[in-house]
């Protein structure tokens, strides 16, 4: 009993230096964002780094300053530790808009470089190119080439009002840089913040997840909090994301990449579901990778089922998709393979006959918890534990691991798929 309590002691001593570590970060970010007289100046903050073309080659990112007319560039240089003023340093002027907040018109800077060794580290920077108005400098990793492996993170409804809620939201997300340190991306199910015109919340939202976003590729799906009467410009002004999507959707709310063995689709369930259901079979069909992902934020099968997207799971049938990231729900849902909206049984499987997909929901990552739904037949685990999860995807040749866990580290949930 006296090792119990001491290891919970030690627990929560733990989860209140991350805290405190993360409000630190948070807090950095926030003074970095401001001149001397309290305003918003040219200073780098909302920085996110994204995948827009190849992942081997190639890196984009986006990030605000609070001078509207700042100019905005990139300097990137091969190895760590640089200190940009060699030959070797790439400069890339940014893309240079402005956005009317309710914090006043802000610059929104977007930049990609292309050309990169792939399996090399780089180190970068972004600011208006005057000494003093640079951001940190960040590391990344190109993709390896040609890499049959990869391990990526998945958390969706991080959904906060108020800065503190943000501050669970990067527990989450550090605890599953923790438990998955390979991570190449995370793959983020929508519902980032409660309400998409409140800079507060994401200035809080990047704030206390900085280091991580900066240097991992952040990929986000568009949720019913991002796009509100077929307007997503807060949302999309904040990510430079492939411009490959469908038709008629809001540029930047469905997309798809690719990272090593796996394609990953993202729909955007708020608006364009007929086109981009035409979208999706090209995009299915053009595929040469051996496991095929879909992103989306409410669910075909979760807690319950989006009626609206019955015409995409026809399409997931039809191309062998593997498995449904989904969000929205708040709650924890896993299904059984599904295929033609049956359970796929064991003996099917075992036949050499298609799979099935699997459906899942990763409850949510921040501090908003439904009730849980009504066990359906799809149901293979349905729970509410009240808690932040995320969940790791692991791949590698013919087998994917799936790893969902709370943010005191209890593994939840664990299936394993196989070509």
């Amino acid at each position: 009993m006296k090792d119990l309590r001491t290891f919970i002691i030690i627990g929560i001593i733990a989860a209140v230096l991350i805290v405190l570590a993360l409000s630190l970060e948070r807090f950095q970010v926030e003074r970095a964002a401001e001149d001397k007289t309290g305003r918003l100046s040219v200073a780098v903050y909302d920085l996110v780094s994204t995948i827009k073309g190849d992942a081997a080659t190639s890196r984009a990112f986006t990030w605000y300053t609070g001078d509207q007319g700042a100019d905005g560039w990139l300097e990137v240089e091969k190895g760590e530790a640089a200190d940009f003023t060699g030959d070797g340093v790439i400069r890339v002027q940014a893309a240079h808009t402005t956005i009317k907040t309710d914090q006043g018109t802000r610059g929104v800077h977007k930049a990609e470089i292309t050309g990169l060794e792939p399996g090399t580290l780089y180190t970068y920077r972004v600011g208006s190119g005057e000494e003093g108005e640079w951001s940190l400098s960040y590391e990344f990793h190109t993709a390896e080439l040609d890499s049959g492996q990869v391990t990526f993170i998945n958390v969706t409804d991080s959904q906060g009002i108020v800065d503190g809620d943000f501050a669970i939201w990067g527990n989450t997300l550090e605890q599953a840089f923790k438990t998955f340190p390979a991570a190449k991306f995370t793959l983020h199910n929508g519902d980032l913040t409660e309400e998409p015109t409140d800079s507060g919340a994401w200035n809080s939202f990047f704030g206390y997840v900085q280091n991580r976003v900066a240097s991992v590729p952040l990929m986000p799906v568009t949720g019913n909090h991002e796009e509100i009467n077929g307007d997503a410009e807060l949302f999309t002004s904040h990510f430079n994301l492939p411009d490959n999507g469908a038709k008629g959707s809001i540029e930047g709310t469905s997309y798809s990449f690719d990272y090593g063995p796996v394609h990953v689709t993202v729909l955007n369930t708020e608006s364009n579901l007929k086109k981009q259901a035409d979208w999706l079979k090209q995009d299915l069909a053009g595929t040469d990778k051996p496991w095929t992902i879909i992103a989306m934020h409410r669910p075909a099968y979760g807690g319950n089922m989006y009626s609206k997207v019955g015409d995409w799971t026809e399409i997931f049938d039809k191309y062998n998709v593997d498995l449904v990231l989904q969000g929205h729900n708040h709650e924890y849902s896993r299904s059984y393979p599904l295929r033609a909206g049956k359970i796929v049984s064991e003996g099917e499987r075992q036949t050499g006959a298609t799979g099935g997909t699997v459906y899942v929901v990763t409850n949510a990552s921040g501090v908003k918890f439904n009730e849980k739904k009504e066990d359906q037949f799809y149901h293979k685990v349905h729970f509410q534990n009240n808690q932040p999860m995320f969940a790791g995807i692991m791949v590698s040749g013919d087998t994917l691991t799936y790893q969902a866990y709370d943010t005191n580290g209890k593994k939840l949930d664990e299936f394993v798929l196989t070509h």
